[in-house]
């Protein structure tokens, strides 16, 4: 009976012990995984355990963390390699684009029948709008490589926004929009990048001014936060989630846009740490930015 009990305690200690080593080496195994979860690291999960099914584990994550590895490595170079095709096709157009243009406003001051006028009007309409949907994507490719080019600076929101709203008034009135303005009287000093600032505002007026069904409200409250907001049939609450997505344009705006202007936005947003939020309720879509 003595020897049982003592061959009892034992085997306690032993599975106990047994027990204590593989919670250490469980505990091993997740610390290192977390330590190279990251990607940016080439170590691997080394563990001091002997158990066999232990280091089987390790290895199978090992093997798991190196077709993670791969397959990013593999994402960062195709992606840099889209960006640049991207970057080369774009500047290849904007060259004769530019020609066409130019020799399209030669042609606007000769002689010619109505026919011909015409025509080439319809010609300048369509090589300015190429023109702007490459001068977009050439942007697009510039900036998503993550490069800022200039120094943050104090910014007045309370002017930036008003100078924005008379650039696009004659658009607006063209459309027989009547904006609803309310900008709030605290000056909403910030330091950001001004290019940064300058682009959101006018995307933001852009896209309302694309989906409007005629009316337009702007609101920048003491908080800094801006409030775009516009009725539109055409949008869904669907749509409206997908707007900031690269390329992403509702079926009758497709000859209109690239579908940048909003994911330009929201990666400006994102650099300058400024909360976004888009939403549907009442059949308007409603854009807001805290600056």
């Amino acid at each position: 009976m003595k020897y049982i009990l003592i061959l009892s305690v034992a085997v306690n200690i032993f599975l106990l012990m047994k027990l204590t080593a593989m919670r250490l080496s469980i505990r091993e195994i997740r610390t290192g995984f977390s330590e190279r979860a990251g990607l940016n690291s080439n170590t691997l999960l080394r563990v001091s355990s002997r158990d066999k099914e232990i280091r089987a584990l390790a290895q199978a994550m090992n093997e798991t963390l190196i077709s993670l590895r791969d397959a990013f490595h593999k994402y960062e170079r195709g992606d840099a390699e889209i960006k640049a095709a991207i970057t080369n096709i774009a500047h290849d157009l904007r060259t004769p684009l530019t020609a066409i243009c130019g020799y399209l406003e030669l042609g606007e001051k000769l002689d010619k029948s109505p026919e011909l006028e015409r025509y080439l009007s319809v010609i300048a309409e369509r090589a300015g709008h190429m023109k702007k949907l490459t001068e977009e994507l050439f942007e697009y490719a510039l900036i998503s490589g993550g490069e800022v080019r200039e120094e943050e600076q104090d910014l007045c929101i309370n002017t930036i926004l008003e100078n924005a709203i008379m650039n696009y008034y004659p658009a607006l009135s063209k459309r027989g929009i009547e904006p609803v303005v309310e900008i709030c009287e605290t000056k909403i000093n910030r330091r950001y990048y001004l290019s940064y600032v300058e682009r959101i505002i006018s995307n933001l007026l852009s896209n309302a001014l694309k989906y409007s069904d005629g009316d337009l409200e702007i609101t920048l409250e003491d908080s800094g936060k801006l409030r775009v907001a516009n009725l539109s049939a055409e949008l869904s609450s669907v749509d409206v989630n997908r707007l900031f997505d690269r390329f992403f344009t509702v079926e009758s705006a497709r000859n209109q846009s690239t579908g940048l202007g909003l994911s330009i936005v929201k990666l400006f947003a994102e650099r300058m740490n400024c909360p976004l939020n888009a939403a549907y309720e009442h059949g308007r879509v409603i854009i807001e930015i805290g600056f």
